[in-house]
């Protein structure tokens, strides 16, 4: 058993999600049940995946559920992107949050690799 806290990844991953959650705070009220909860729910399903696969018996179990948080971290790029798009983040907002996403999912690939 691996502690999550300890893999830098999950610590991006957690730092990308309270982000995520503070610039969504001024989306559009109509977009609650929407986009913003879109948005939410799949960037803290990415350090939820490293946590959960962390506390898994064996390194196969593991990878699983790092590749099903870069399945998640894939949606949230497509979600700032849409958002972008819809005007709800200016470009440095964006580029902030991509960036994140982006690296995070480096990150994920990288660890996948060693496992």
């Amino acid at each position: 058993m691996k502690n999550f806290r300890d893999l830098k990844v999950w610590e991006k991953s957690h730092l990308l999600v309270t982000e995520i959650y503070k610039k969504t705070e001024y989306f559009p009220k109509e977009e609650k049940y929407g986009l913003i909860n879109q948005i939410r729910r799949a960037s803290v399903s990415v350090p939820t995946n490293i946590a959960e696969g962390c506390g898994r018996g064996s390194n196969a179990d593991f990878k699983r559920f790092l590749q099903i948080a870069f399945g998640s971290a894939s949606e949230v790029e497509y979600l700032l992107l849409l958002s972008y798009d819809l005007s709800l983040f200016e470009l440095e907002e964006y580029t902030n949050l991509n960036g994140m996403v982006v690296e995070v999912k480096m990150m994920l690939a990288g660890l996948m690799k060693t496992l």
